[in-house]
């Protein structure tokens, strides 16, 4: 076995100058059509040092290091929940677990840890997720006619009565024609709005990390027209009750007046009561099927995985090309 010295004392340090040589692309299981492994580029070299940092950030808080951590702990990295929800979805755990079995497969560690964690955590086969259910444009319209909205010739005893479904209303519209997951919808910052509208009257989101999972990458996506007719309402209402009620924080669909984050769950339940308002299969109702019908938008539009990969804020253009879809059922009890 190679010296594991150096990952030891600096992991961080250590990845970085593997991920570019020869012998990290050896590691790879995707080999060109002419079986010679290449470096891989430094777009890829990027996202491969964000996910390790991930991982050794973790290793190190278990008060653990390269030669110490075992099967048992990697499973309990890929099991993490927040607010009983997963935090790395299975294909996502593959990945990472299978980057570091990347890493001792190159030491030459025997065991294995990663290896044994990808066995013991079930997910060794997660390479191709099921095809994704997406909207058909009937569907999506009859889901935006089902959004949240207040009650005809219903009287506000004060200005503010209501905004939660005001909130929810413009949350669903941006989670689904900006392609953002849930964490991020929820996490969504005021500095991440653009304030610059382009010519085809769009905006543009700029997602980061910042109060969203560890799983979610900087990156660019557009709000058009129609959802900024969406959001630019419930924004306003937001500013006043800046104003009126001294609402604090930078969150822009905060979870109450105290300004605190939104939990998944309640935009899972939200989502599915918008579902079942229209009329719609709801054994998938959720972000993610929001999150499709967008990606599946963009394909029919001409992006490519590249470009794809791009506006969804994925770590990997593959991630991009296993986007397949098929359209979600209507409700049986309708």
């Amino acid at each position: 076995m190679r010296n594991l010295t150096p990952w030891d004392a600096d992991p961080v340090k250590a990845f970085k100058e593997f991920v570019v040589t020869d012998a990290f692309a050896k590691t790879g299981r995707r080999l060109p059509a002419d079986g010679i492994p290449r470096t891989v580029s430094a777009e890829s070299a990027k996202t491969y040092n964000f996910m390790f940092g991930n991982l050794a950030a973790w290793i190190a808080e278990q008060g653990k290091t390269m030669s110490t951590v075992t099967q048992a702990d990697l499973v309990r990295f890929v099991n993490r929940t927040d607010n009983r929800e997963r935090v790395l979805k299975s294909k996502i755990a593959s990945r990472y677990l299978r980057l570091l079995e990347r890493c001792y497969e190159h030491l030459g560690a025997i065991p294995n840890p990663a290896k044994q964690a990808i066995l013991a955590a079930n997910i060794g086969d997660t390479t191709k997720d099921e095809a994704g259910r997406a909207l058909s444009p009937d569907q999506l319209r009859r889901f935006f006619e089902a959004m949240p909205a207040d009650p005809p010739r219903r009287r506000r005893v004060t200005p503010f009565d209501g905004w939660k479904r005001r909130r929810d209303r413009a949350m669903q519209v941006v989670i689904a024609l900006a392609g953002l997951r849930v964490s991020e919808a929820i996490g969504l910052l005021l500095s991440e709005l653009g304030h610059q509208v382009a010519l085809d009257g769009s905006i543009e989101l700029s997602i980061t990390p910042q109060e969203k999972h560890d799983t979610s990458y900087e990156h660019v996506t557009r709000l058009p027209s129609e959802g900024i007719n969406e959001l630019n309402p419930w924004l306003c209402e937001r500013a006043a009750m800046v104003d009126k009620l001294k609402l604090p924080g930078d969150f822009v669909f905060p979870a109450n007046v105290e300004g605190k984050k939104m939990t998944k769950k309640t935009v899972y339940k939200q989502i599915r009561a918008t579902f079942e308002r229209a009329g719609l299969d709801t054994s998938r109702a959720g972000g993610r099927t929001l999150r499709n019908t967008f990606a599946k938008g963009q394909l029919e539009s001409g992006a490519s995985p590249v470009e794809l990969k791009d506006v969804l804020g994925l770590a990997l253009e593959r991630s991009a090309a296993d986007y397949k879809f098929t359209k979600i059922k209507e409700d049986p009890q309708q």
